[in-house]
């Protein structure tokens, strides 16, 4: 999955586990329930992961269970949403270039996604 550009300014990632997945396509912002706080190496680490996650075959459900906000030192730099059926994942924020917005497809059987889902799950 490609990552903007601004992702090597990210300092911060708070993992969020949603709780309103109907409202993610389209909202301005990521809501649920903030499970963590990843810094330093820890967040690079798991950008470096969501980075290597491969393309796959989009399906249609879109209902995320997991969520990041990444930060920079003093501001928002982009949220995903990951729904691990459909195999989406929403990218969007101030720091999305415009062509990157949207949703992307990764394959949530390959390693990378199921090393993802299960930080996220410890988190």
């Amino acid at each position: 999955m490609m990552l903007p550009p601004v992702q090597e300014r990210a300092e911060l990632i708070e993992v969020v586990r949603i709780t309103d997945p109907g409202r993610q396509l389209g909202a301005a912002d990521l809501t649920g329930d903030e499970v963590a706080i990843w810094e330093a190496d820890r967040a690079r680490d798991a950008l470096t992961l969501i980075g290597s996650l491969p393309d796959s075959e989009l399906h249609r459900c879109f209902i995320p269970g997991w969520g990041i906000r990444a930060h920079g030192a003093t501001d928002l730099l982009f949220r995903i949403a990951f729904c691990f059926q459909c195999h989406a994942a929403r990218l969007w924020g101030p720091g999305v270039p415009t062509d990157m917005a949207g949703t992307h497809s990764f394959d949530p059987d390959s390693p990378p996604a199921r090393e993802l889902l299960r930080r996220f799950r410890d988190a």
